[in-house]
């Protein structure tokens, strides 16, 4: 995934210590735009539309993630994300990306910048 793709394996399982695999139905809504967030969720299978109000603004697959807005920040979310197959997730808890953060401060800091990035392309 391509979040994770400067991590070392060490990392990796790090943050894999810090995560749990969640799966959807089609049509469950993942995030509400202007709910409060504290997670962040990298689409391991599947994909969704991201919707800004009433209309498709961009669509997610396997290695895509959202709600770093939440880990950056910012609470409210920005956008509804609605899975459109079954999704298979992979979801940090804003306090377990603490914990990373603490823990591995390299690797945190690659990947904040790597949400960074996404965050100056969509905006």
């Amino acid at each position: 995934m391509p979040l994770f793709r400067s991590l070392s394996l060490d990392q990796l399982e790090a943050v894999a210590t810090l995560t749990e695999s969640r799966q959807e139905e089609p049509g469950t809504v993942l995030v509400e735009a202007g709910a409060s967030g504290y997670s962040l969720f990298v689409l391991q299978e599947g994909t969704a539309v991201v919707t800004g109000g009433d209309e498709p603004i961009g669509e997610l697959g396997p290695g895509d993630f959202f709600g770093e807005i939440a880990l950056l920040g910012q609470r409210e979310r920005t956008a509804t994300v609605t899975a459109t197959t079954p999704v298979t997730l992979v979801v940090m808890l804003g306090s377990d990306f603490r914990v990373f953060e603490r823990d591995w401060p390299d690797a945190a800091e690659q990947m904040k910048q790597a949400m960074a990035e996404r965050l100056a392309r969509s905006a």
